[in-house]
């Protein structure tokens, strides 16, 4: 396993991201407990030594489950990471009851890293809000060693990173970035790389296969690429950028965990032939991109109907990445009404949530337009 040099710690390159876990019976709130204690045995016995989980992620159950996997391995071989969720605004005044639960639920007494989580427009002026002291309580936390390195998660724009550095730069240990090579340019993580260099402050990826999306990809962008798997490509992409020290991927199977651990056993950065290839390959694809969904399902635990929000937003991006084609019709009419595009309100309070920020009710509508 590529390790990485951060302060006096030696990380592993790839971090398992604890977003996406398997579950039992589809359900997002039931990770398959005996699997995911399988896979974090193996990562550690193959070198993954940074595990990311988050408050939000399984609705909850991230971090009772990878808490529970851990605990059997000694507190000296990992590295954890948790997230304060800042994502929902009505979690700004709960930071010290919201840190003490996290503790409990993940079955430690400190955390090795821990974020500001998804700086973006709709939190921006929060997170900088004195009133909710969520910085100094968090610094606090850290002069008590029950935070060992700070740092911060962002989504938003050039101009909110620039905000967030501007008033907490100084403090800060890392950023976690959507950093793939589809998003190079599409949601300038090349620009936000650049500055975060300004400030010294390294880059963890997030999103590196952009939710799976970029592990399997059309048959016309896979031939310019040649005989290398997608997935390779883009983990090597990642391996190619100066600024990057951890790249987390989410795996939600024994397979992708096996997979991932063989490409990170070697450090091949791209040439620069293969990097123009990739990123013009990257703007064909753009191209015809729909919606910058990632999955992450924040949405889904906001939405007073119920709906699943990321299988349906996919299902829009097929619909109109095929011309309509024959796939997403077919799967709507199997569904209910009250689960389909149509069955949205327009309350928009999964929008609050949508690191992506993504005018889902404005999709939906778009998309009964389109089914007719």
């Amino acid at each position: 396993m590529i390790t990485r040099t951060f302060q006096d710690l030696k990380l592993s390159g790839l971090g398992l991201g604890c977003m996406r876990l398997p579950l039992l019976e589809g359900s997002d709130t039931k990770p398959d407990v005996d699997q995911v204690q399988k896979m974090v045995d193996l990562a550690i016995q193959k070198g993954i030594n940074y595990f990311d989980t988050a408050w939000g992620y399984h609705e909850g159950y991230s971090e009772i489950v990878i808490g529970e996997a851990l605990k059997k391995h000694e507190r000296s071989s990992y590295y954890l990471a948790d997230k304060f969720p800042g994502y929902d605004l009505n979690n700004m005044a709960k930071v010290e009851e919201i840190f003490d639960e996290q503790l409990k639920k993940c079955q430690v007494d400190y955390f090795d890293f821990y974020l500001f989580h998804n700086v973006c427009e709709k939190n921006i002026d929060a997170y900088l809000d004195p009133q909710y002291h969520i910085y100094e309580y968090l610094m606090e936390q850290k002069k008590k060693g029950r935070i060992r390195h700070l740092g911060f998660s962002c989504h938003g724009d050039l101009p909110v990173l620039k905000r967030f550095l501007e008033a907490y730069g100084d403090s800060m240990e890392f950023c976690q970035l959507q950093l793939n090579y589809l998003d190079w340019e599409f949601q300038n993580a090349k620009e936000k790389c650049a500055l975060l260099h300004e400030y010294g402050i390294p880059v963890w990826v997030m999103e590196p296969l952009r939710g799976g999306k970029l592990a399997q990809i059309d048959s016309e962008f896979e031939a310019s690429l040649g005989q290398k798997d997608p997935v390779e490509w883009a983990f090597r992409f990642t391996q190619s950028i100066p600024e990057v020290t951890m790249v987390l991927s989410g795996m939600s199977n024994m397979s992708q965990l096996q997979e991932n651990i063989r490409i990170w056993e070697s450090d091949e950065p791209l040439t620069s032939t293969e990097m123009d290839t990739l990123l013009a390959t990257a703007r064909k694809m753009t191209a015809k991109t729909g919606v910058p969904c990632t999955t992450c399902h924040y949405c889904t635990s906001h939405c007073p109907q119920q709906l699943d929000i990321p299988r349906l937003i996919s299902l829009y991006n097929e619909f109109c990445y095929s011309g309509g084609g024959f796939i997403a019709p077919m799967v709507i009419g199997t569904l209910p009404k009250e689960q389909g595009p149509g069955a949205c309100i327009q309350c928009r309070s999964c929008e609050k949530v949508c690191p992506q920020q993504i005018k889902i009710s404005e999709v939906f509508q778009d998309f009964v337009k389109r089914l007719g």
